[in-house]
């Protein structure tokens, strides 16, 4: 005997709820390539758990106190021994994608100032009204409004300034997302937290497109979600 609720058969119903379920549970995770993702009220969302720092399982060969930066997965690795890491989520910006290789970790700053390029500031005018004269040209001084965040380090390749960052934003909702501006990104706790752990000279690595394992061997959070959902979807038993 068939069930129908409302008019509607069983795999009709299955099919409406299992695609309500993947929907929402993509919405609440975000996306990875747009940082301007808000709430129903207009207010940005916090930072994505799924990017929160915590302790992992990564085997390699570099030595304990080594940074890995791997922007396109938008993580940074701190290698513990034991085959362990700890694993801090990034927002990767322009320039993050640009370089790639072995560098040092040059200088810090904390609460550093900015210095936006001449080219940005001609394509976004308005920020010259939050500019200032700073001892190296015009910029924004450091502080909680200011993009680089509550500290920063410089990486240098050999004797040559990479014009890379690591550092941190007043805009935690774009840890996970790729951003139009900056280089490597994390929250203001977790920056201070790393920036705490890494002294001048830690070696850091950056990865390029070609360190990337094969799509299928990444991590996908809702692989297993999808799959039984398909299995709803093409349940026999409750065909029309």
């Amino acid at each position: 005997m068939k069930i129908r609720f409302a008019g509607l058969s069983r795999r009709q119903v299955v099919r409406g709820a299992a695609c309500a379920v993947l929907l929402g549970l993509v919405a609440c995770v975000g996306g990875t390539t747009n940082a301007d993702i808000f709430t129903p009220w207009g207010q940005p969302r916090g930072p994505n758990p799924a990017f929160a720092r915590q302790v992992v399982t990564y085997p390699t060969h570099e030595r304990p106190g080594t940074i890995i930066v791997d922007p396109y997965s938008h993580f940074l690795y701190v290698i513990h021994d034991a085959g362990q890491a700890i694993r801090y989520g990034v927002g990767v910006g322009a320039e993050g994608f640009v370089w790639s290789g072995r560098a040092t970790v040059h200088s810090k700053q904390e609460w550093p100032d900015w210095y936006p390029p001449p080219e940005m500031l001609a394509r976004k005018p308005e920020l010259r009204q939050h500019m200032v004269q700073l001892q190296s040209g015009i910029g924004m001084k450091g502080g909680p409004d200011n993009p680089l965040g509550a500290r920063a380090m410089y990486l240098w390749s050999g004797n040559k300034d990479t014009l890379y960052r690591i550092h941190g934003t007043n805009e935690p909702w774009t840890i996970g997302t790729n951003v139009s501006s900056g280089c490597i990104r994390l929250t203001n706790e977790d920056i201070v937290d790393l920036y705490n752990r890494t002294p001048i000279g830690a070696k850091v690595v950056v990865f390029g497109s070609a360190n990337q394992p094969p799509l299928r061997s990444r991590a996908d959070p809702f692989g297993k979600l999808k799959r039984s959902l398909s299995d709803l979807l093409n349940d026999r038993s409750g065909s029309n």
